[in-house]
Protein backbone atom coordinates (compact mmCIF):
# COMPACT_ATOMS: atom_id res chain seq x y z
CA UNK A 1 0.00 0.00 0.00
CA UNK A 2 1.14 3.55 -0.69
CA UNK A 3 2.50 5.35 2.35
CA UNK A 4 2.87 9.11 2.78
CA UNK A 5 5.30 10.10 5.56
CA UNK A 6 5.53 13.27 7.60
CA UNK A 7 8.08 15.83 6.52
CA UNK A 8 9.94 17.22 9.50
CA UNK A 9 11.86 20.17 8.10
CA UNK A 10 11.90 18.38 4.76
CA UNK A 11 13.03 15.00 6.12
CA UNK A 12 10.60 12.07 5.65
CA UNK A 13 9.49 10.44 8.89
CA UNK A 14 7.34 7.33 9.18
CA UNK A 15 5.08 7.50 12.22
CA UNK A 16 3.74 4.54 14.17
CA UNK A 17 0.38 6.29 14.14
CA UNK A 18 -1.20 6.03 10.69
CA UNK A 19 -4.57 6.63 9.04
CA UNK A 20 -5.79 4.65 6.06
CA UNK A 21 -7.83 6.60 3.54
CA UNK A 22 -10.17 4.58 1.31
CA UNK A 23 -10.80 4.80 -2.41
CA UNK A 24 -13.98 6.83 -2.85
CA UNK A 25 -15.64 4.15 -5.02
CA UNK A 26 -14.46 0.78 -3.68
CA UNK A 27 -14.17 1.97 -0.03
CA UNK A 28 -11.06 -0.24 0.18
CA UNK A 29 -7.98 1.27 1.90
CA UNK A 30 -6.01 3.14 -0.75
CA UNK A 31 -3.25 5.06 1.04
CA UNK A 32 -1.67 4.96 4.48
CA UNK A 33 -0.70 8.35 5.92
CA UNK A 34 1.64 8.91 8.85
CA UNK A 35 0.10 11.09 11.55
CA UNK A 36 1.77 13.77 13.67
CA UNK A 37 0.54 14.17 17.22
CA UNK A 38 0.40 17.54 18.96
CA UNK A 39 3.45 16.77 21.09
CA UNK A 40 5.67 16.03 18.09
CA UNK A 41 4.48 19.19 16.34
CA UNK A 42 5.09 21.27 19.46
CA UNK A 43 8.67 19.99 19.82
CA UNK A 44 9.51 20.36 16.14
CA UNK A 45 8.30 23.92 15.86
CA UNK A 46 10.73 25.16 18.49
CA UNK A 47 13.31 25.42 15.66
CA UNK A 48 11.36 27.77 13.40
CA UNK A 49 13.39 30.92 14.12
CA UNK A 50 16.55 29.36 12.71
CA UNK A 51 14.72 28.06 9.66
CA UNK A 52 13.24 31.48 8.97
CA UNK A 53 16.71 33.05 9.12
CA UNK A 54 18.19 30.50 6.71
CA UNK A 55 15.41 31.10 4.21
CA UNK A 56 15.72 34.89 4.64
CA UNK A 57 19.35 34.63 3.49
CA UNK A 58 18.24 33.47 0.03
CA UNK A 59 18.03 36.30 -2.52
CA UNK A 60 14.49 36.87 -3.73
CA UNK A 61 15.61 36.42 -7.33
CA UNK A 62 16.84 32.90 -6.50
CA UNK A 63 13.56 31.97 -4.78
CA UNK A 64 11.59 33.17 -7.79
CA UNK A 65 13.74 31.05 -10.10
CA UNK A 66 13.17 28.04 -7.86
CA UNK A 67 9.39 28.58 -8.13
CA UNK A 68 9.57 28.82 -11.93
CA UNK A 69 11.59 25.61 -12.20
CA UNK A 70 9.37 23.86 -9.65
CA UNK A 71 6.33 24.65 -11.79
CA UNK A 72 7.65 22.44 -14.59
CA UNK A 73 8.60 19.65 -12.19
CA UNK A 74 5.17 19.72 -10.59
CA UNK A 75 3.40 19.49 -13.93
CA UNK A 76 5.60 17.12 -15.91
CA UNK A 77 8.07 15.14 -13.81
CA UNK A 78 8.14 12.07 -11.57
CA UNK A 79 8.64 13.22 -7.97
CA UNK A 80 9.28 11.42 -4.67
CA UNK A 81 6.27 10.07 -2.81
CA UNK A 82 7.21 8.24 0.35
CA UNK A 83 9.52 5.38 -0.61
CA UNK A 84 8.48 5.53 -4.26
CA UNK A 85 7.93 7.89 -7.14
CA UNK A 86 4.77 9.66 -8.29
CA UNK A 87 4.31 10.48 -11.98
CA UNK A 88 1.96 13.26 -13.07
CA UNK A 89 -0.59 10.64 -14.16
CA UNK A 90 -0.23 8.90 -10.79
CA UNK A 91 -0.96 12.19 -9.09
CA UNK A 92 -4.17 12.77 -11.07
CA UNK A 93 -5.41 9.23 -10.39
CA UNK A 94 -4.52 9.43 -6.68
CA UNK A 95 -6.25 12.77 -6.16
CA UNK A 96 -9.32 11.33 -7.84
CA UNK A 97 -9.16 8.12 -5.80
CA UNK A 98 -9.50 9.83 -2.42
CA UNK A 99 -11.55 12.94 -3.30
CA UNK A 100 -13.73 11.66 -6.15
CA UNK A 101 -12.66 14.57 -8.35
CA UNK A 102 -12.82 13.54 -12.03
CA UNK A 103 -9.48 13.30 -13.82
CA UNK A 104 -10.23 16.27 -16.05
CA UNK A 105 -10.89 18.51 -13.04
CA UNK A 106 -7.80 17.24 -11.22
CA UNK A 107 -5.72 18.16 -14.28
CA UNK A 108 -7.31 21.62 -14.48
CA UNK A 109 -6.35 22.24 -10.87
CA UNK A 110 -2.86 20.95 -11.59
CA UNK A 111 -2.47 23.52 -14.36
CA UNK A 112 -3.77 26.25 -12.04
CA UNK A 113 -1.04 25.46 -9.51
CA UNK A 114 1.57 25.28 -12.27
CA UNK A 115 0.56 28.74 -13.47
CA UNK A 116 0.94 30.30 -10.03
CA UNK A 117 4.46 28.91 -9.59
CA UNK A 118 5.49 29.70 -13.17
CA UNK A 119 4.22 33.28 -12.88
CA UNK A 120 5.36 33.92 -9.31
CA UNK A 121 7.00 37.22 -10.29
CA UNK A 122 3.65 38.59 -11.45
CA UNK A 123 1.85 37.10 -8.43
CA UNK A 124 4.22 38.81 -6.00
CA UNK A 125 3.97 42.00 -8.04
CA UNK A 126 0.25 42.02 -7.33
CA UNK A 127 0.61 41.11 -3.66
CA UNK A 128 3.36 43.67 -2.96
CA UNK A 129 2.06 46.39 -5.32
CA UNK A 130 5.17 45.92 -7.46
CA UNK A 131 7.64 46.31 -4.62
CA UNK A 132 11.28 45.83 -5.63
CA UNK A 133 11.93 42.56 -3.78
CA UNK A 134 15.54 43.49 -3.07
CA UNK A 135 13.98 45.59 -0.29
CA UNK A 136 13.16 42.29 1.45
CA UNK A 137 16.70 41.03 0.79
CA UNK A 138 18.35 44.06 2.43
CA UNK A 139 15.63 44.90 4.94
CA UNK A 140 15.32 48.39 3.49
CA UNK A 141 15.60 50.22 0.19
CA UNK A 142 14.71 53.28 -1.82
CA UNK A 143 11.76 52.98 -4.19
CA UNK A 144 10.69 55.97 -6.31
CA UNK A 145 12.70 58.22 -4.02
CA UNK A 146 11.06 56.89 -0.84
CA UNK A 147 12.84 54.92 1.88
CA UNK A 148 11.03 51.66 2.67
CA UNK A 149 11.55 48.93 5.24
CA UNK A 150 9.52 45.82 6.04
CA UNK A 151 9.74 43.15 8.73
CA UNK A 152 8.24 39.68 8.91
CA UNK A 153 5.27 39.47 11.26
CA UNK A 154 6.18 35.89 12.20
CA UNK A 155 8.77 33.18 11.74
CA UNK A 156 6.50 30.88 9.70
CA UNK A 157 3.12 30.35 8.08
CA UNK A 158 1.06 27.46 9.41
CA UNK A 159 -1.75 26.33 7.12
CA UNK A 160 -4.65 24.00 7.92
CA UNK A 161 -5.82 22.84 4.52
CA UNK A 162 -9.11 21.46 3.16
CA UNK A 163 -9.84 18.46 0.94
CA UNK A 164 -12.39 20.03 -1.41
CA UNK A 165 -10.15 21.06 -4.34
CA UNK A 166 -6.41 20.99 -5.17
CA UNK A 167 -6.49 24.52 -6.60
CA UNK A 168 -6.74 26.03 -3.12
CA UNK A 169 -3.09 25.16 -2.54
CA UNK A 170 -2.02 27.91 -4.90
CA UNK A 171 -2.87 30.41 -2.13
CA UNK A 172 -0.03 29.47 0.24
CA UNK A 173 2.78 28.84 -2.28
CA UNK A 174 3.82 32.55 -2.49
CA UNK A 175 4.86 32.42 1.19
CA UNK A 176 7.95 30.43 0.17
CA UNK A 177 8.95 33.09 -2.39
CA UNK A 178 8.43 35.68 0.38
CA UNK A 179 11.05 33.89 2.56
CA UNK A 180 8.57 32.45 5.07
CA UNK A 181 8.85 28.75 6.09
CA UNK A 182 5.70 26.67 5.68
CA UNK A 183 4.06 24.29 8.14
CA UNK A 184 1.22 22.43 6.44
CA UNK A 185 -1.56 20.20 7.71
CA UNK A 186 -3.14 18.59 4.63
CA UNK A 187 -6.81 17.77 4.36
CA UNK A 188 -7.57 14.20 5.38
CA UNK A 189 -8.69 13.18 1.87
CA UNK A 190 -6.24 15.31 -0.11
CA UNK A 191 -2.67 14.74 1.12
CA UNK A 192 -1.30 14.56 -2.43
CA UNK A 193 -1.08 18.12 -3.66
CA UNK A 194 0.84 19.84 -0.84
CA UNK A 195 3.28 16.92 -0.73
CA UNK A 196 3.89 17.13 -4.49
CA UNK A 197 4.31 20.93 -4.39
CA UNK A 198 6.91 20.58 -1.64
CA UNK A 199 8.81 17.90 -3.57
CA UNK A 200 8.77 20.05 -6.71
CA UNK A 201 10.18 23.02 -4.82
CA UNK A 202 12.88 20.90 -3.15
CA UNK A 203 13.71 19.34 -6.52
CA UNK A 204 14.14 22.84 -7.95
CA UNK A 205 16.62 23.81 -5.25
CA UNK A 206 14.54 24.97 -2.30
CA UNK A 207 16.07 24.25 1.12
CA UNK A 208 14.17 21.20 2.46
CA UNK A 209 14.07 22.63 5.97
CA UNK A 210 11.68 25.34 4.74
CA UNK A 211 8.83 22.78 4.75
CA UNK A 212 7.05 20.84 7.46
CA UNK A 213 4.20 18.55 6.43
CA UNK A 214 2.09 17.22 9.28
CA UNK A 215 -1.02 15.13 8.56
CA UNK A 216 -2.82 15.32 11.89
CA UNK A 217 -6.14 15.43 13.70
CA UNK A 218 -7.88 18.63 14.82
CA UNK A 219 -5.65 19.00 17.86
CA UNK A 220 -2.58 18.82 15.64
CA UNK A 221 -4.02 21.47 13.36
CA UNK A 222 -4.71 23.69 16.35
CA UNK A 223 -1.13 23.23 17.57
CA UNK A 224 0.20 24.37 14.19
CA UNK A 225 -1.92 27.52 14.23
CA UNK A 226 -0.96 28.34 17.81
CA UNK A 227 2.79 27.75 17.36
CA UNK A 228 3.40 29.42 13.99
CA UNK A 229 3.89 33.16 13.78
CA UNK A 230 1.14 33.53 11.18
CA UNK A 231 -1.57 31.15 10.05
CA UNK A 232 -4.24 30.30 7.49
CA UNK A 233 -7.19 28.02 8.08
CA UNK A 234 -9.73 26.69 5.60
CA UNK A 235 -13.09 25.22 6.49
CA UNK A 236 -16.75 25.81 7.12
CA UNK A 237 -18.18 28.27 9.59
CA UNK A 238 -18.12 25.75 12.44
CA UNK A 239 -14.49 24.68 12.03
CA UNK A 240 -13.09 28.20 11.55
CA UNK A 241 -15.07 30.19 14.14
CA UNK A 242 -12.45 29.53 16.85
CA UNK A 243 -9.91 31.60 14.87
CA UNK A 244 -12.14 34.46 13.74
CA UNK A 245 -10.88 36.81 16.44
CA UNK A 246 -7.18 35.95 16.12
CA UNK A 247 -5.39 38.58 14.02
CA UNK A 248 -2.52 36.14 13.34
CA UNK A 249 -4.84 33.80 11.45
CA UNK A 250 -6.30 34.42 8.00
CA UNK A 251 -9.63 32.60 7.90
CA UNK A 252 -10.89 31.15 4.60
CA UNK A 253 -14.46 30.06 5.14
CA UNK A 254 -17.44 29.91 2.77
CA UNK A 255 -17.22 32.41 -0.09
CA UNK A 256 -20.90 33.19 -0.76
CA UNK A 257 -19.78 34.40 -4.20
CA UNK A 258 -22.50 35.91 -6.38
CA UNK A 259 -23.51 37.38 -9.71
CA UNK A 260 -25.59 40.56 -9.83
CA UNK A 261 -27.43 41.86 -12.89
CA UNK A 262 -28.32 45.52 -12.71
CA UNK A 263 -31.66 46.91 -13.86
CA UNK A 264 -29.97 48.08 -17.05
CA UNK A 265 -28.72 44.55 -17.91
CA UNK A 266 -31.37 42.17 -16.57
CA UNK A 267 -33.59 42.56 -19.64
CA UNK A 268 -30.79 40.95 -21.69
CA UNK A 269 -30.15 38.16 -19.17
CA UNK A 270 -30.00 35.47 -21.88
CA UNK A 271 -26.70 37.01 -23.07
CA UNK A 272 -25.14 36.22 -19.70
CA UNK A 273 -26.42 32.68 -19.19
CA UNK A 274 -23.06 31.08 -20.07
CA UNK A 275 -21.32 33.26 -17.47
CA UNK A 276 -23.85 32.18 -14.84
CA UNK A 277 -23.57 28.47 -15.68
CA UNK A 278 -19.76 28.52 -15.68
CA UNK A 279 -19.67 30.38 -12.36
CA UNK A 280 -21.95 27.80 -10.74
CA UNK A 281 -20.75 24.47 -12.13
CA UNK A 282 -17.00 24.82 -12.80
CA UNK A 283 -14.79 22.56 -10.61
CA UNK A 284 -17.95 20.69 -9.57
CA UNK A 285 -19.04 23.70 -7.53
CA UNK A 286 -16.47 22.88 -4.87
CA UNK A 287 -14.67 26.22 -4.74
CA UNK A 288 -15.41 29.27 -2.61
CA UNK A 289 -15.26 31.27 -5.85
CA UNK A 290 -18.14 29.34 -7.40
CA UNK A 291 -21.31 31.40 -7.53
CA UNK A 292 -23.89 30.33 -4.98
CA UNK A 293 -26.32 33.09 -5.86
CA UNK A 294 -27.66 35.08 -8.81
CA UNK A 295 -29.27 38.32 -7.59
CA UNK A 296 -31.50 40.25 -9.98
CA UNK A 297 -34.10 43.03 -9.80
CA UNK A 298 -36.46 41.21 -12.20
CA UNK A 299 -36.93 38.09 -14.36
CA UNK A 300 -35.91 35.81 -11.48
CA UNK A 301 -38.27 32.98 -12.37
CA UNK A 302 -37.21 33.01 -16.03
CA UNK A 303 -33.51 33.02 -15.16
CA UNK A 304 -33.96 30.18 -12.67
CA UNK A 305 -35.83 28.15 -15.29
CA UNK A 306 -33.12 28.68 -17.93
CA UNK A 307 -30.33 27.83 -15.48
CA UNK A 308 -32.19 24.70 -14.38
CA UNK A 309 -32.61 23.53 -17.95
CA UNK A 310 -28.89 23.99 -18.62
CA UNK A 311 -27.65 22.49 -15.37
CA UNK A 312 -30.01 19.51 -15.48
CA UNK A 313 -27.90 18.23 -18.37
CA UNK A 314 -24.94 17.80 -16.01
CA UNK A 315 -24.99 14.20 -14.80
CA UNK A 316 -22.56 11.83 -13.07
CA UNK A 317 -19.94 10.24 -15.30
CA UNK A 318 -16.95 7.96 -14.83
CA UNK A 319 -13.89 9.61 -13.30
CA UNK A 320 -11.95 9.00 -16.51
CA UNK A 321 -14.60 10.61 -18.75
CA UNK A 322 -13.26 13.89 -20.23
CA UNK A 323 -16.81 15.29 -20.09
CA UNK A 324 -17.16 14.69 -16.33
CA UNK A 325 -18.19 17.80 -14.40
CA UNK A 326 -19.44 16.36 -11.11
CA UNK A 327 -17.53 14.87 -8.21
CA UNK A 328 -19.16 12.35 -5.87
CA UNK A 329 -19.12 12.59 -2.11
CA UNK A 330 -16.59 10.15 -0.70
CA UNK A 331 -19.07 9.54 2.12
CA UNK A 332 -22.56 9.11 0.55
CA UNK A 333 -24.21 9.98 3.87
CA UNK A 334 -22.84 13.53 3.54
CA UNK A 335 -24.73 13.96 0.26
CA UNK A 336 -27.91 12.73 1.94
CA UNK A 337 -27.52 15.13 4.86
CA UNK A 338 -26.94 18.13 2.57
CA UNK A 339 -29.95 17.22 0.45
CA UNK A 340 -32.15 16.82 3.53
CA UNK A 341 -30.95 20.20 4.82
CA UNK A 342 -31.92 21.91 1.56
CA UNK A 343 -35.34 20.23 1.54
CA UNK A 344 -35.99 21.20 5.16
CA UNK A 345 -35.46 24.89 4.31
CA UNK A 346 -37.20 24.93 0.93
CA UNK A 347 -40.61 26.14 2.10
CA UNK A 348 -41.53 29.32 0.25
CA UNK A 349 -38.93 28.73 -2.48
CA UNK A 350 -38.88 26.46 -5.54
CA UNK A 351 -36.34 23.81 -6.50
CA UNK A 352 -36.59 24.51 -10.24
CA UNK A 353 -34.10 21.81 -11.23
CA UNK A 354 -36.22 19.14 -9.55
CA UNK A 355 -39.19 20.26 -11.65
CA UNK A 356 -37.13 20.17 -14.85
CA UNK A 357 -35.62 16.74 -14.13
CA UNK A 358 -38.75 15.29 -12.66
CA UNK A 359 -36.61 13.75 -9.92
CA UNK A 360 -34.68 14.65 -6.79
CA UNK A 361 -31.08 15.81 -6.50
CA UNK A 362 -29.61 12.62 -5.00
CA UNK A 363 -28.09 10.28 -7.58
CA UNK A 364 -25.94 7.15 -7.61
CA UNK A 365 -23.29 6.21 -10.16
CA UNK A 366 -20.89 3.27 -9.80
CA UNK A 367 -22.10 2.89 -6.24
CA UNK A 368 -21.18 6.48 -5.30
CA UNK A 369 -23.42 9.27 -4.01
CA UNK A 370 -23.81 12.47 -6.02
CA UNK A 371 -25.75 15.68 -5.62
CA UNK A 372 -27.09 16.91 -8.94
CA UNK A 373 -26.86 20.64 -9.71
CA UNK A 374 -29.60 22.53 -7.95
CA UNK A 375 -31.16 25.91 -8.73
CA UNK A 376 -33.58 27.35 -6.17
CA UNK A 377 -35.75 30.38 -6.91
CA UNK A 378 -36.10 32.44 -3.73
CA UNK A 379 -38.83 35.07 -3.46
CA UNK A 380 -36.78 37.50 -1.37
CA UNK A 381 -33.34 37.97 0.23
CA UNK A 382 -34.61 36.88 3.65
CA UNK A 383 -35.31 33.29 2.60
CA UNK A 384 -33.03 30.75 4.40
CA UNK A 385 -31.63 29.47 1.07
CA UNK A 386 -31.05 32.91 -0.44
CA UNK A 387 -27.48 33.10 0.85
CA UNK A 388 -26.22 29.55 1.32
CA UNK A 389 -23.24 27.64 -0.03
CA UNK A 390 -22.76 23.89 -0.48
CA UNK A 391 -20.00 21.64 -1.87
CA UNK A 392 -21.75 20.97 -5.17
CA UNK A 393 -23.24 23.15 -7.94
CA UNK A 394 -25.95 24.97 -6.01
CA UNK A 395 -27.27 28.46 -6.66
CA UNK A 396 -30.21 30.49 -5.48
CA UNK A 397 -31.80 33.01 -7.82
CA UNK A 398 -32.94 35.92 -5.67
CA UNK A 399 -35.00 38.93 -6.66
CA UNK A 400 -33.96 42.11 -4.90
CA UNK A 401 -34.53 45.80 -5.50
CA UNK A 402 -31.39 47.30 -7.04
CA UNK A 403 -31.42 50.04 -4.41
CA UNK A 404 -30.87 47.35 -1.75
CA UNK A 405 -27.61 46.18 -3.36
CA UNK A 406 -25.04 45.63 -1.90
CA UNK A 407 -26.54 45.85 1.61
CA UNK A 408 -28.86 42.91 1.02
CA UNK A 409 -26.12 40.68 -0.41
CA UNK A 410 -24.14 40.14 2.77
CA UNK A 411 -20.44 39.19 2.50
CA UNK A 412 -19.28 38.01 -0.96
CA UNK A 413 -15.79 36.68 -1.60
CA UNK A 414 -16.29 37.31 -5.34
CA UNK A 415 -19.00 39.47 -6.85
CA UNK A 416 -19.56 39.71 -10.60
CA UNK A 417 -21.66 42.78 -11.34
CA UNK A 418 -23.07 43.08 -14.84
CA UNK A 419 -24.17 46.69 -15.05
CA UNK A 420 -23.16 50.09 -16.36
CA UNK A 421 -25.16 51.94 -13.72
CA UNK A 422 -22.48 54.12 -12.12
CA UNK A 423 -24.47 54.63 -8.91
CA UNK A 424 -24.65 50.87 -8.37
CA UNK A 425 -20.98 50.47 -9.29
CA UNK A 426 -20.03 53.19 -6.81
CA UNK A 427 -21.95 51.45 -4.03
CA UNK A 428 -20.19 48.15 -4.80
CA UNK A 429 -16.79 49.84 -4.89
CA UNK A 430 -17.50 51.37 -1.48
CA UNK A 431 -18.69 48.12 0.09
CA UNK A 432 -16.37 46.51 2.66
CA UNK A 433 -18.19 43.19 2.13
CA UNK A 434 -16.97 42.50 -1.42
CA UNK A 435 -13.61 40.73 -1.54
CA UNK A 436 -13.10 40.64 -5.31
CA UNK A 437 -15.19 42.74 -7.66
CA UNK A 438 -15.62 41.78 -11.32
CA UNK A 439 -17.29 44.49 -13.38
CA UNK A 440 -18.81 42.97 -16.49
CA UNK A 441 -19.49 39.46 -17.73
CA UNK A 442 -16.60 37.73 -15.95
CA UNK A 443 -17.27 34.33 -14.32
CA UNK A 444 -16.78 34.41 -10.55
CA UNK A 445 -14.24 31.59 -10.82
CA UNK A 446 -11.97 33.53 -13.19
CA UNK A 447 -8.85 34.46 -11.23
CA UNK A 448 -6.08 36.92 -12.06
CA UNK A 449 -3.16 35.81 -9.95
CA UNK A 450 -1.43 39.19 -10.10
CA UNK A 451 -4.11 40.39 -7.68
CA UNK A 452 -4.88 39.11 -4.17
CA UNK A 453 -7.50 36.37 -4.20
CA UNK A 454 -8.68 36.70 -0.61
CA UNK A 455 -6.98 39.09 1.73
CA UNK A 456 -3.37 39.86 0.89
CA UNK A 457 -0.73 37.31 1.80
CA UNK A 458 2.09 39.88 1.72
CA UNK A 459 0.27 42.15 4.18
CA UNK A 460 -0.47 39.08 6.30
CA UNK A 461 3.20 38.09 6.43
CA UNK A 462 4.94 41.47 6.46
CA UNK A 463 4.48 44.87 8.08
CA UNK A 464 6.01 48.16 7.03
CA UNK A 465 7.99 50.11 9.57
CA UNK A 466 8.79 53.82 9.63
CA UNK A 467 12.36 54.16 8.40
CA UNK A 468 14.83 56.94 7.68
CA UNK A 469 18.58 57.22 7.20
CA UNK A 470 20.89 60.14 7.85
CA UNK A 471 22.38 61.55 4.67
CA UNK A 472 26.09 60.94 4.25
CA UNK A 473 28.12 64.03 5.12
Amino acid sequence: MLHIPLLRYGKPYRSLDVVRVPHYRTREPFVEISQANAGLIRRDLLDLDGTRQRLANFPSAELLKICENAAELFLDSPLPLGDGVQTPDDYVQQVSATTGLPYVLARKNMHKIHKVMAEMRAVLGGLTRNLDLTVLDRGFGTVAGQELSFFARGNSLGVVLPSNSPGVHSLWIPAFALKVPLVLKPGSAEPWTPYRIIQALIGAGAPPEAFCYYPADHSGGGEILRRCGRGMVFGDVGSTKLWQGDSRIEVHGPGYSKLVLGQDAVGDWEKYLDVMVTSIVENSGRSCINASGVWVPAHGAEIAQALAERLSRVVPRDAEDPEAQLAPFADPSVAERISDMIDSQLEGATDVTAQVRGSGRLATHQGCGYLLPTVVHCPDPEHPLANREFLFPFASVVEVDEAEIPRALGPSLVLTAITENQKLIDRLLASPFVGRLNLGAIPTNHIQWDQPHEGNLFDHLYARRAFQRAMAS
